[in-house]
């Protein structure tokens, strides 16, 4: 029997998106300290990978805490056998569910026949689905998607993964042509709600696409009819969006130092990502954006931050400016 943690969480759910260093192990630390969602997702992994004789270093990106629960994993790929061999890999790693990946956009990642190159082979798909279930057992599987490729498929597209009784239902508001450079088509999230409705009610449905702030959220799932949102690139720009908390200056900046922190100790960082570290330190700095913005001066602070080598540089420059500009 499924344990579908899903239908468990209260609604509205509100979770983490999939991202490539992105929605790392570190990151999420810093969420379960300043504001969680309901459900953590991990990087997206590649199920080649993950049964390849080199899936050690890929495993990184599978390390989560015991707090994070539930967490799901997402993998991506296009041979249905390895899907199934991956999905129990991740079993015996005690994850909380499975997700397919079914909508990224990346060259790459389409070239090999996944991710959004599978809204053109539904019959792949529906395979997919069935060999992941087989491997994960008693997990529930879900799917990311988009609403079509070149064009708005949602009545052709979304009954068919529906069918194949998914336990949730991710579905980001735009096509793949169009990728990010558009607003996210939420005036169709209500036909969406209406066809989980009528084909697998018991399916879980969330929209992704523009969610910035938590009010937005609750006003899209209201509208919408969906149980809840995926939070994706908005929680670069805001990493405190699940919490109602509005940091202060100096806050925000012991929290970026505090991250760079963990993340150094946690990957064995270095700048020039020799073969002794598992994610270079300059990963991190995406997420300088979001710590040092809306305050005067926050540019010279972020030129000044993306030429830091280590948490202890960091901590360095921050304290400075702290200092220097009389901030709180």
């Amino acid at each position: 029997m499924q344990k579908i943690f899903w239908r468990k969480l209260k609604k509205p759910i509100m979770a983490i998106a999939p991202m490539a260093n992105v929605t790392d192990a570190a990151f999420r630390q810093m969420l379960l300290k300043y504001g969680r969602p309901d459900v953590f997702f991990t990087e997206f992994v590649s199920v080649e990978g993950l049964i390849s004789k080199g899936k050690e270093r890929l495993l990184v990106d599978l390390w989560y805490n015991k707090k994070e629960h539930p967490i799901v994993a997402q993998i991506f790929g296009a041979k249905p056998e390895k899907f199934e061999k991956a999905a129990k890999i991740i079993r015996e790693l005690s994850f909380d569910g499975i997700d397919i990946n079914m909508g990224c956009p990346d060259k790459d990642i389409e070239k090999q026949g996944a991710g959004a190159a599978l809204i053109k082979n539904p019959e792949l798909a529906k395979q997919i689905i069935r060999a992941t279930k087989k491997g994960a057992g008693d997990l529930p599987v879900s799917v990311k998607t988009r609403i079509g490729y070149s064009k708005n498929q949602i009545k052709e597209w979304i009954p068919i993964l529906l069918n194949e009784n998914l336990a949730a239902l991710t579905v980001h508001l735009r096509t793949k042509k169009e990728g990010y450079n558009i607003a996210a088509h939420w005036e169709l999230a209500s036909e969406i709600a209406a066809l989980r409705d009528s084909c697998a009610p018991e399916t879980i449905i969330l929209g992704n696409g523009d969610i910035n702030i938590l009010n937005e959220a609750y006003e899209k799932i209201k509208k919408s009819g969906l149980d809840g949102v995926m939070v994706g690139r908005g929680i670069l720009a805001n990493p405190w969006l699940f919490s109602k908390k509005i940091p202060r200056i100096q806050e925000r900046l012991k929290c970026m130092v505090k991250h760079a922190e963990i993340f150094e100790k946690m990957y064995k960082t270095d700048c020039d990502k020799n073969n002794d570290s598992l994610k270079s330190f300059n990963t991190i700095k995406k997420y300088f954006k979001a710590y040092a913005s809306g305050f005067d001066n926050a540019k010279d602070l972020r030129v000044l931050l993306m030429e830091a080598k280590n948490a202890i540089e960091v901590k360095k420059i921050a304290e400075k400016f702290t200092k220097e500009t009389n901030i709180f």
